[in-house]
């Protein structure tokens, strides 16, 4: 009887148990600055604020939720239902949607607590369309909204100078209060309506305001015109003063006026006041005004001289005598202040001015003498200077997060305010760090930003410049003459009074300057950073100011070699007098690498005072305590080169395993073919008996890679750099090692003398005394991968298969010792495979060929520790694979066996694949934007998420509908308290969401464009003649519309 045996991958139960216990993937939270935001709002009474980037919610301690429209149309306003936890929209597209967090079921916090979970969600939209039989909708495009301060009538103006109300929360037009302007006889000379405006002290008052100049005081219970103002100048926007008796109009010619209300007088042509501050030269518009008592407080957007600062993006404080122009990098979306809301104050008492700009967050303490800014403990704009690489360490020692800290904290003293952040909505219910997480962000200036990334914020602790170890473009000692020392300059200066505020800057002095490749050793407080023009610079932590020079050594990676020339940029000239560096990372030596090329790779042992470098011609290695050259190689391959070495890693079946496979088909041919007389099932059955045997020794089916070319231009690129403490020459005898691998497949190993070591062969050479010794490379074993693929990462692994201990942590028991009696190996991973060979001989063991099964290649490898959330004492290294189609995949060491498989980056995201980093606990990070960092977790334990709560007194819509055509809504006031937590992975938005959002339209009131209406001509009492009619007068008006157009009363919809 015939026994069939399959070979078939089972699934191990158990193993899948551990597996869950292990690996969970989710996109927890994002870091940084919105790109591009366009729309700002705050609730005063839950003390949030709302930023549009499809909709992001932020506070100290409440972390962000965000909300992403079904549309990819650009947000153009947003505005906060106060107190209730529920928001509006308005988009491009003229679309209004309401979102609200809403409850869930309720979670677990902490043993004893159940909060109720929360997420922000869509209830409802409306759309205000054209009239019926008109193509262009322009008339009825939304410029403006105002939500009454009873939070249930939202006011919407329009381009054609309509205004519409809807009921909230159920977003039903109310049809009998709808304002439209005759259009024959005053619509088009009035204008767009720019803003409107309810009373402070009555509610139903309200001011509208059209874009020609026309300002009329609404009111809303009897529908009757009680005051109107005529101004001269196009408007821009309105703001009430806090008694209500007066109110000020910012115009289009840089200016702006004050009104008084009165009952005496229906029409006002004159202000009380004009001012054009900074005139009499023709100046920008004032986009938004705002006003503030305690003393009376004047901000406000624009206004500047349009031929000298036209370009300048300005804010305006005026305070009695005090005057500050502050003046940003980036354009102004929008701003407001945080004061006092309550109603019996007789003044509004601002303590803080927040400014939403293109590229950053700004906050003024209004209430320290000289209005400094506050530093932002959230949305910290990441891209100050463009990020251009970036570095993670975890569990910081505290002593060294101590340092770090007051380095920061002097940076800063002398900007610092005194008043604490304005925006304290919720409360925090995440549980305390159990450990620091550091994360370094080189940038295009030269400087190296390091960022508190234990916990849901991303805050800034210190930043780190290397400029002043050069003579660059914009040198401090060629700075010009003080301004105050020069009468002429001085005046010159003096108006506007110009104050330079925000981090942002996107200018860079010399972008050789540039950082391309960060490493910290956390123990020894050593930094290494290297940059775009060769240069490489080891830093020590310091807390006190020091003025020293700054030692330089020169590496020749071409060993002067004839007959090359290097035609990219020159090296940076190093400063040769002494210079002062601020408390922290202070410079200790500078090693120039020539050719000055861009640094591809680094590394740094601190316990062996080395470090290695590597660049598109080569690699060195620098004893930086002595301050010598070890090691300078060239890595320049040619198609003469010998392949070679022990254990090359193939793409094709070696010619011993070929020639195997083919003597044995022939064998069984022969063998089936005596035995082959008649065709039976049996004798079908022995012939896939036979398939089935031969494919045990034979692959699966794989793709077919072609070997690269050796004649690449970037063939010596150097990829990748590591020190191991490990056996290379023999198996008896372990010591220090470089590795170091390049972009044709090549990968060196060199045998390192290091004085004072105690294993190995230094040992042997004691007896001259350690400081007259210097290190010694000697090159061990010489690796020529026969794909030529090129080499991503180099790992060593002990006896048990676990990666080497950083320096220091096995010497001062921080970590478990490496097991030093069983044989080590080296794990290698190409952009193809990934594959392990026995260490010293360097012989296979084991390979995953990612390529060739997958259709993927590696751009990005880290060996993580995983720990279980079942059992608190195991754990589980990992090796992390991000492929360039933006997945990732995890396999176990060293057996490469694949674990799971998560689809994280679009594959379209280049630069998200390239800018991501791992920690070694299972989060990493990517860029979704140059502003923003996106933070993920493949550990099921380890997960940094937003926990927080907010209390809320909402009024509550039954039946909850998502229709316009509701019945009317039965109010009733709850108190809610929402915990709110992330809801699972967050999907990627759609590819447009990630396009730049586009610029504020024409019409938008914070515009900055230059409009000219088409009609120059002053306003009449002719042209306003609607709005002085009674109500029975507007009636028949309305219901003379309705007959022409066949609509119901003050309806433009359906």
């Amino acid at each position: 009887m015939m026994k069939f045996r399959f070979r078939r991958q089972g699934t191990d139960p158990q193993r899948e148990k551990i597996k869950q216990e292990l690996f969970a993937f989710n996109k927890t939270v994002e870091h940084g600055f919105p790109h591009q935001p366009s729309a700002l709002a705050f609730d005063p009474k839950l003390q949030l604020m709302a930023i549009d980037m499809g909709l992001r919610w932020g506070g100290v301690g409440i972390g962000e939720f965000t909300g992403l429209h079904k549309d990819t149309t650009a947000v153009t306003q947003i505005h906060f239902l106060p107190g209730q936890g529920r928001l509006l929209s308005l988009l491009d597209d003229n679309t209004i949607y309401l979102w609200e967090l809403v409850a869930g079921t309720p979670r677990e916090v902490g043993r004893d607590k159940r909060e109720v979970a929360a997420c922000l969600q869509e209830v409802g939209s409306y759309t205000l369309p054209g009239k019926p039989g008109i193509e262009s909708c322009s008339a009825t495009q939304v410029t403006v909204l105002l939500l009454l301060r009873s939070c249930d009538r939202l006011c919407i103006g329009t381009e054609g100078g309509g205004v519409y109300f809807l009921e909230l929360p159920c977003l039903l037009l109310k049809e009998n209060e709808t304002l439209l302007p005759d259009e024959y006889r005053c619509g088009k000379s009035l204008g767009p309506v720019e803003s409107l405006q309810e009373h402070p002290q009555q509610p139903g008052k309200i001011l509208i305001g059209y874009s020609r100049g026309l300002v009329v005081l609404w009111e809303l219970s009897t529908r009757q015109t009680e005051q109107l103002f005529l101004g001269k100048q196009q408007l821009e926007s309105l703001v009430w003063e806090r008694s209500g008796n007066l109110f000020v109009s910012s115009h289009n010619d840089g200016g702006y006026s004050v009104w008084a209300v009165t009952n005496g007088n229906i029409c006002n042509y004159q202000p009380t006041s004009s001012t054009i501050p900074y005139g009499p030269f023709p100046c920008k518009a004032i986009n938004k005004i705002l006003w503030r008592t305690t003393s009376t407080v004047l901000l406000y957007s624009g206004g500047m001289p349009r031929a000298s600062y036209g370009d300048r993006h300005c804010l305006t404080i005026q305070q009695d005598k005090d005057h500050v122009t502050l003046d940003f990098t980036s354009r102004v979306i929008d701003f407001f202040t945080v004061h006092s809301i309550e109603k019996e104050k007789e003044f509004d008492e601002p303590s803080a001015l927040v400014v939403l700009l293109e590229e950053e967050l700004v906050v003024i303490d209004l209430q320290t003498p000289g209005w400094p800014s506050l530093p932002t403990p959230y949305l910290a704009p990441l891209h100050s200077s463009a990020i251009t690489c970036s570095f993670h360490i975890s569990s910081v020692p505290p002593k060294l997060w101590e340092r770090l800290v007051n380095a920061g904290n002097a940076q800063q003293s002398c900007q610092r305010a005194h008043g604490s952040w304005p925006i304290c909505g919720g409360k925090n219910l995440a549980p305390p760090s159990k450990q620091q997480e550091l994360l370094l962000t080189g940038h295009e200036d030269g400087t190296v930003r390091f960022w508190d990334a234990s916990g849901v914020a991303l805050t800034p602790l210190y930043k780190l410049s290397t400029a002043n170890v050069f003579h660059t473009d914009c040198d401090p000692s060629d700075d010009p003459q003080d301004p105050s020392n020069d009468p002429d300059m001085q005046q010159e200066e003096e108006w506007p009074p110009f104050r330079k505020v925000g981090c942002f800057d996107p200018y860079s002095d010399d972008p050789r300057l540039g950082i391309q490749k960060i490493s910290l050793c956390k123990y020894s407080n050593k930094l290494v950073v290297a940059g775009t023009a060769g240069q490489v610079i080891v830093l020590g932590l310091s807390d006190e100011r020091s003025d020293h020079q700054v030692d330089v050594s020169v590496v020749d990676l071409l060993q002067d070699r004839e007959g090359f020339t290097w035609k990219g940029h020159d090296r940076l000239e190093p400063r040769l007098k002494p210079a002062p560096f601020p408390p922290g990372f202070q410079p200790l030596v500078l090693v120039q690498c020539l050719p000055p090329a861009s640094v591809t790779a680094v590394a740094l042992h601190a316990e062996w005072n080395l470090i290695s470098f590597g660049t598109s011609h080569g690699f060195g290695l620098f004893d930086y305590h002595r301050r010598n050259a070890v090691l300078a190689r060239l890595c320049t391959l040619h198609p003469n080169d010998s392949l070679a070495m022990e254990g090359p890693l193939s793409r094709v079946k070696s010619l011993k395993k070929s020639l195997r496979q083919s003597f044995r088909r022939i064998r069984k041919s022969r063998v089936s073919g005596k035995k082959r007389t008649i065709t039976t099932p049996t004798s079908k059955v022995q012939e896939a008996n036979a398939a089935l045997a031969e494919q045990e020794d034979v692959a699966p089916v794989q793709r077919r890679i072609e070997p690269r070319s050796a004649d690449d231009s970037l063939s010596g690129v150097v990829r990748c750099l590591c020190f191991a403490d490990t056996f290379l020459r023999d198996g008896t005898h372990h010591g220090p090692t470089l590795w170091a691998g390049t972009n044709s497949g090549s990968v060196y190993a060199y045998a390192l003398e290091v004085p004072g070591m105690a294993s190995g062969r230094a040992c042997e050479r004691g007896g001259a005394g350690e400081n007259n010794m210097c290190v010694e490379a000697v090159l061990g074993k010489e690796i020529q991968l026969m794909h030529r693929a090129p080499v991503v990462s180099i790992c060593v692994l002990d006896g048990r298969g676990k990666p080497l201990p950083d320096p220091y942590e096995a010497s001062q028991d921080l970590a478990i010792a490496p097991d030093m009696t069983n044989a080590h190996s080296v794990l290698i991973a190409s952009e193809e495979q990934l594959k392990v060979f026995s260490l010293p001989k360097v012989s296979a063991k084991t390979k995953f060929k990612l390529t060739a099964h997958e259709g993927c290649r590696v751009r990005k490898v880290a060996l993580v520790v995983f720990s279980s959330t079942a059992q608190e004492d195991y754990s589980e290294h990992t090796l992390v694979c991000l492929t360039n189609l933006g997945d990732m995949h995890l396999f176990n060491i060293p057996g490469l066996r694949p674990q799971v498989r998560y689809d994280c980056i679009r594959k379209e995201d280049i630069s998200g694949i390239a800018s991501c980093v791992f920690t070694k606990n299972g989060q990493g990070f990517y860029l979704i934007s140059p502003s923003e960092y996106e933070r993920f977790s493949l550990s099921a334990k380890v997960v940094t998420q937003p926990i927080c709560s907010v209390q809320l007194d909402r009024f509550w819509c039954l039946p909850a509908t998502h229709h316009l055509q509701s019945p009317r809504c039965r109010n009733a006031l709850w108190p809610l308290t929402l915990c709110l937590f992330p809801t699972g992975q967050t999907e990627e938005p759609p590819s447009a969401l990630s396009s730049p959002i586009l610029d504020t339209p024409l019409d938008s009131p914070l515009s900055c464009a230059d409009l000219t209406l088409d009609s120059t001509g002053e306003l009449t009492v002719e042209d306003v003649r609607d709005f002085l009619t009674t109500v029975d007068e507007a009636e028949n008006n309305l219901r003379n519309i309705q007959e022409e157009e066949g609509l119901s009363t003050g309806i433009l919809i359906n």
